[in-house]
């Protein structure tokens, strides 16, 4: 279009405007899941977004290799401008492959946000509960520590195949403070315990690794209770009919993080979009759509009381919750994912 309205050559044009041509200003691509969870994303931050600012935006999907990013900021071929992540954010900041955020260019205040990294801005969480079906067990399990009560709750349990969540359900239910969790597992002792505890159940739990395979466990009738990410739990009851119920005791919160790959050229237009994604109607929006904990906390009263009941971030659910340590398990995800693997096998 640039070429045609100067009556000249594309070469011409990128001799004399190479950034203009290279990389559009009015246009961002921002990374993120797919599925529902980005169909919402779009309805809720990306649309509005162009509407409000003239800002094209262009998706793509990725599943979370990180070895994209540092392929592209080592390349310096940055053609992701804002990516929606999670586990690996600790990684990536280390490696000096994502930006340090500056929060007085976002022009929000920090402390507004839970679980904020000095590398991404907290967007959403998901919840690690414990479910049951009520048409199978009409009295369930009401704590943690009832995952772990054979006696009174007989029967197969589903958990997820990882030792992230399930290490520190087994030491809080072994009676370490849910403050002193990360702590505790920062020892060989801690470790050794955790262990112990899940080998209590070892022989009844049934091991997942996929989202959706948690609620066809317990409608199949396959396990009494399962572990679960809130958002599958809640859409089988609300678009399915289930009658299954949320363990809110000790939810493990999983945060994904807007996150800004170094060496973007459209680095103000990223934080133009986090600073719109990032405030607190945004993220009621948002919240409508997928009940995942908002970032930033004065979400919470924008929501309508019905929707903010099935949020993690709803207040009764955050008296006993507990961020995932990012930093604790980028440091020792490898070891212990090792000894989880071989203590599974045996």
């Amino acid at each position: 279009m640039i070429a045609r309205a100067l009556g000249v050559t594309g070469l011409a044009v990128s001799a004399l405007l190479p950034v203009e041509i290279a990389y559009a200003a009015d246009q961002l691509t921002i990374v993120s899941w797919g599925g529902a969870f980005q169909t919402n994303q779009h309805k809720a931050y990306f649309e509005p977004f162009s509407a409000a600012t003239g800002i094209k935006v262009t998706e793509a999907e990725w599943s979370g290799e990180t070895a994209k990013i540092r392929a592209m900021v080592e390349t310096k071929t940055v053609s992701w401008d804002v990516v929606d992540g999670g586990y690996g954010i600790g990684a990536m900041c280390a490696a000096g492959i994502i930006e340090t955020i500056d929060w007085k260019k976002l022009g929000l205040d920090p402390a507004k946000f839970k679980g904020r990294h000095e590398c991404g801005v907290p967007t959403s969480a998901a919840a690690n509960v414990i479910a049951y079906d009520k048409d199978r067990l009409a009295d369930g399990p009401k704590t943690i520590a009832d995952l772990f009560d054979l006696k009174k709750f007989p029967g197969k349990r589903g958990l997820n195949r990882s030792p992230q969540v399930n290490l520190e359900w087994a030491l809080i239910a072994d009676g370490v403070a849910i403050n002193d969790v990360y702590k505790v597992l920062g020892t060989p002792e801690g470790v050794d315990r955790a262990f112990k505890k899940l080998d209590t159940i070892k022989k009844d739990i049934v091991w997942w690794t996929t989202g959706a395979q948690p609620p066809q466990l317990l409608a199949d009738g396959q396990v009494v209770m399962s572990s679960a990410w809130n958002g599958r739990i809640y859409d089988a009851v609300k678009n399915s009919g289930k009658h299954f119920e949320i363990v809110w005791d000790t939810s493990l919160l999983s945060w994904d993080y807007w996150m800004i790959p170094k060496g973007t050229p459209r680095l103000d237009d990223a934080y133009k979009f986090i600073a719109f994604a990032s405030e607190p109607q945004a993220q009621a929006n948002m919240a409508r759509l997928v009940p995942y904990a908002p970032g930033n906390q004065d979400a919470t009263a924008l929501v309508d009381p019905e929707t903010l009941s099935n949020l993690p971030s709803a207040p009764d659910h955050m008296k006993n919750s507990l961020d995932i340590d990012l930093a604790f398990w980028g440091d020792n995800f490898d070891q212990l994912d090792q000894r989880f693997t071989a203590w599974v096998s045996k």
